[in-house]
């Protein structure tokens, strides 16, 4: 029998042809068609996702990390696994710009008419800064090689403590209050679960260094925005750069969008073909996995969410 295979991921099409002759590929970007069914769904994103998998698919390849986006009738499928690692070029890039814009005062110090005097601007540097790391997964171990080229001290909290770190020159602490007390740049790279839900709180925030910069690559529940605020107006945040946000899409008048310590981007971090490529390349050696029965890479959890 074909295996017959829903893809909602335009970068896949070429691959899967050139490699997967023998399985039969369903374009339901636009709808599944009458009668269609299938075996594997990747993707999961999609406006037809659940279609596809009501027809009969048996296992589902998210082409992200992160499930909590994801219709319950998709996760219902026998098998659901995840790319996880894919999008660790892109973050880790992006969590190094904003760590880079945020100690070079940029924007702020680019010019847009003559200055009073050249020479003038005073910027930081972030060799010898410290970064706490939350989350050590395949995007934070990516953030950690990149910030220790940056001659950075590296510390991390994960949720394994016993597992250490993979990465010379990190090192991992037991508490999230550890942490936050000796950065000056943290960084969320940890999944939106309860455990996780509003990990910057009042009570954390008090605990940081006077002047803290904050990157969200994660999940906007991971803060309390609330409390956020009050810090980010006295200044003890010194900025926040926030591609994750709660909730999502963010109101249009949000105060976010306009405080003056506020970076927001529209979770596009992950944004790049560099990612796609990755996903693809997931996809295509669990596939192989499959259709030779063997175990596939990267089951999700359900009962810890991700």
């Amino acid at each position: 029998m074909t295996l017959r295979i829903f893809n909602e991921i335009r970068q896949a099409d070429a691959r899967l042809a050139a490699e997967f002759p023998e399985v039969e590929v369903i374009d339901h970007r636009s709808g599944v068609p009458d009668g269609a069914r299938g075996d594997v769904l990747f993707g999961g994103w999609g406006a037809h996702a659940a279609a596809a998998v009501a027809s009969g698919v048996q296992w589902v390849q998210l082409s992200g990390t992160g499930f909590d986006g994801i219709s319950a009738e998709v996760l219902a499928a026998p098998i659901v696994t995840c790319a996880r690692g894919a999008s660790a070029i892109p973050i880790s890039e992006y969590v190094l710009a904003a760590m880079l814009n945020f100690e070079k005062n940029f924007p702020h110090n680019w010019l847009s008419r003559a200055p009073d005097h050249w020479n003038f601007q005073r910027m930081g540097s972030l060799a010898g800064k410290t970064l706490g790391l939350v989350g050590l997964g395949g995007i934070g171990e990516r953030i950690a090689r990149l910030a220790i080229a940056f001659e950075m001290n590296v510390v991390a909290v994960r949720r394994r403590t016993e597992l250490g770190s993979p990465i010379p020159g990190c090192a991992v602490v037991g508490t999230f209050e550890e942490l936050v007390g000796v950065a000056d740049h943290i960084v969320l790279a940890a999944p939106g679960t309860q455990r996780t839900h509003h990990l910057i709180n009042a009570k954390t925030i008090a605990l940081m260094k006077p002047g803290a910069h904050i990157v969200n690559i994660a999940r906007g529940t991971l803060i309390d925005q609330d409390a956020l605020r009050g810090a980010l107006d006295s200044g003890h945040v010194g900025r926040a750069s926030l591609d994750t946000v709660d909730p999502e899409p963010l109101p249009a008048e949000h105060w976010l969008y306009e405080h003056p310590r506020v970076v927001v981007t529209p979770h596009s971090s992950w944004s790049s073909e560099a990612f796609f490529d990755a996903a693809v390349g997931i996809f295509c050696q669990n596939l192989r996995r499959y259709i030779d029965g063997a175990p596939l890479l990267y089951a999700i959890d359900r009962a810890e969410g991700y």
